[in-house]
Order: C-alpha cells, then sequence, then structure tokens
C-alpha cells in the first residue's frame, strides 16, 4: 500500500511540476511580440493550481517515502522519526529545500495572478529549478564524484526537456482550440508563427531528451541484457515505445499538419476549424503519452535500476 501511494504521489508531482515549468516557459518562445491578455489571465489562473498542486503532491511524496524507510505510515505522527529523515538523509535535505521552494512558488503565482498585466519574471527561474531539483533525488545519488556530478545533470537536462515539451502542449491545445475565436486575439497568421516556434522549441527538446536520456540509460541500465532481462529494462522499454509514439505524432504534425494549415486561405473558416481540430487531437494524443511516460517514470524511480 505505501508503495502504490508513493508510485501515485510521485506521478502527480511529476505530472505538475511539468505542466508548470511547461506553462511558465511557453511565453518566451512562442510568441513574437506580447502574449493575448485572454491567453495571459488563462495562463496566470493555472500557473497558481499547479504551484499548489506540486506543493501538495510534493508533501504526499515525502509523506510515503518516509513511511516507505520507517516501514509505517503511523511512524510519520512520530516528531523524533520525521525529524531524523529530514535532518539525517539525503533526501530529507533536499525535500526540505524543494518544498520551501515550491511555497515560494505559490507565493510568486498568487502575485503574478493579481498583477497579470506586468511580465512575471520570476516564475519561469523558480518553475525551472523546481523541476531540475527533482535530479537530486534518487537514482542520481547512487554515484560518487563527477559521475555523480554527471548523472544529476544529465537527469536535470532530461527533466527540463520534458517540460518544456509536455508542459508546453497545454497552453498550445488551448491555443488551437480557441484561436479563431474573436476574444483571443490570434490570427492563421500568428498560429503559424506559434506552431513554427513550438516546432522549433521541440527540436532542441527533442535532442536533449535523447542524449541525455542516453547518459542516464548508461549509469542505470548498463548493457543490453539489463534492458532486455530485468523488470527495470522491461519498463524502460515500455516508456521508449511512449516516447516514440509522442515523436511520431510531433513528427507528423510538423510535416504533415502544420504545412497543410499553412496551405488553406485565411478566411477559409470551415477549413481552418477542421485543420486546427484534427492538429488538436494530434496534441492531446501526445499529452496522454506523456503522461503515460510520467506514470512508468515514477514506477521506475521506486525500483532497483538494471544495472545493479
Amino acid at each position: 500500500m505505501i508503495e502504490v501511494g508513493l508510485i501515485i504521489a510521485r506521478f502527480l508531482h511529476y505530472l505538475a511540476t511539468t505542466a508548470l515549468a511547461g506553462l511558465s516557459l511557453f511565453p518566451l518562445y512562442a510568441y513574437a511580440g506580447a502574449e493575448p491578455d485572454v491567453l495571459g489571465r488563462w495562463r496566470q489562473g493555472w500557473l497558481l493550481w499547479t504551484a499548489v498542486a506540486a506543493l501538495f503532491s510534493g508533501l504526499g511524496w515525502f509523506a510515503f517515502a518516509a513511511a516507505n524507510m520507517s516501514g509505517s505510515m503511523a511512524d510519520l505522527v512520530d516528531a523524533e522519526t520525521v525529524w531524523a529523515i529530514l535532518h539525517d538523509t539525503g533526501f530529507g535535505a533536499v525535500w526540505t529545500s524543494r518544498m520551501l521552494l515550491a511555497a515560494l512558488t505559490v507565493g510568486v503565482a498568487a502575485w503574478g495572478l493579481r498583477a497579470a498585466h506586468r511580465q512575471n519574471w520570476m516564475m519561469p527561474l523558480l518553475a525551472a529549478i523546481l523541476l531540475a531539483s527533482l535530479a537530486g533525488t534518487g537514482h542520481t545519488q547512487i554515484e560518487e564524484g563527477w559521475a555523480g556530478v554527471m548523472h544529476t545533470v544529465a537527469d536535470a537536462i532530461h527533466l527540463l526537456a520534458a517540460g518544456v515539451w509536455l508542459g508546453g502542449l497545454i497552453p498550445l491545445a488551448l491555443i488551437l482550440h480557441r484561436y479563431l475565436g474573436t476574444d483571443l486575439n490570434v490570427g492563421p497568421n500568428d498560429m503559424d508563427r506559434i506552431l513554427m516556434r513550438f516546432s522549433g522549441m521541440g527540436y532542441l527538446a527533442v535532442a536533449a531528451l535523447i542524449g541525455s536520456g542516453l547518459v542516464n540509460g548508461w549509469f542505470l541500465v548498463g548493457s543490453p541484457s539489463g534492458l532486455l532481462d530485468t523488470p527495470y529494462g522491461q519498463i524502460l522499454l515500455g516508456k521508449l515505445a511512449l516516447f516514440g509514439g509522442m515523436l511520431a505524432l510531433a513528427v507528423a504534425n510538423r510535416f504533415w499538419l502544420v504545412p497543410s494549415m499553412g496551405r488553406i486561405r485565411a478566411d477559409a473558416v470551415e477549413g481552418l476549424t477542421r485543420s486546427s481540430a484534427r492538429l488538436r487531437n494530434h496534441v492531446l494524443g501526445e499529452q496522454v503519452l506523456g503522461w503515460m511516460v510520467l506514470l512508468a517514470v515514477s514506477i521506475l524511480g521506486t525500483m532497483q535500476p538494471a544495472v545493479g
């Protein structure tokens, strides 16, 4: 029961932190000019809710991890046990810092919602640090010295690339759903530029995911037999298959759907609506596959690596 709760808490925290990072970073690369007001207000609201979700799911992750260390959920009411985990373990020290950062992020997101007309420069930085700091926990702590540094850096890059891609799909899906509406002030030409900018970011994210994934695989799997003959390796293969599905949808979007939208006349509302809906469905498909990838990551984090 504790292990199932730990997996669920990890999954919810990964969902919240990747969404928070993607929502925060999206305006930095997606728009040539200022963000539309409607999108800005919507995004600020979601930033607050995802920051709150990151805080509470992080607390849940700590609770189940502490119970897993002590052997019982009942030990969480013992102040000495909780203090020992917080004070005497590397996990406790990192998690204390992360939860303080998450609380600060909630405060900054709330301020950003009240001052939506201003550019909230703190949110992208805080969200990126909160997501990347997950690399300081778990399997990256197995190695020591330069190997440990290399593994941690690779994992941080992997997390950030996943956050930018997967989290960025959320505002992109909203734009595709509403961009023909008069309140959004995003026309077909603007939509083309947003899609091309997102695609350019996607190239960098995929390259970072593949490169950092190879480094992580070297440390955690080590050999083809570890990939094929261990439960850890087999779940990792499933994760790679899901990633391949995401990549196939992204390629179809970039080289088929996006160019087809560009060839439709700006006044052909019916054609634009149909193409937008098709592209939005592909984006939603990427999101669902991405959530399944995060679930696989949540399970892998509770398992013994194949290399061991």
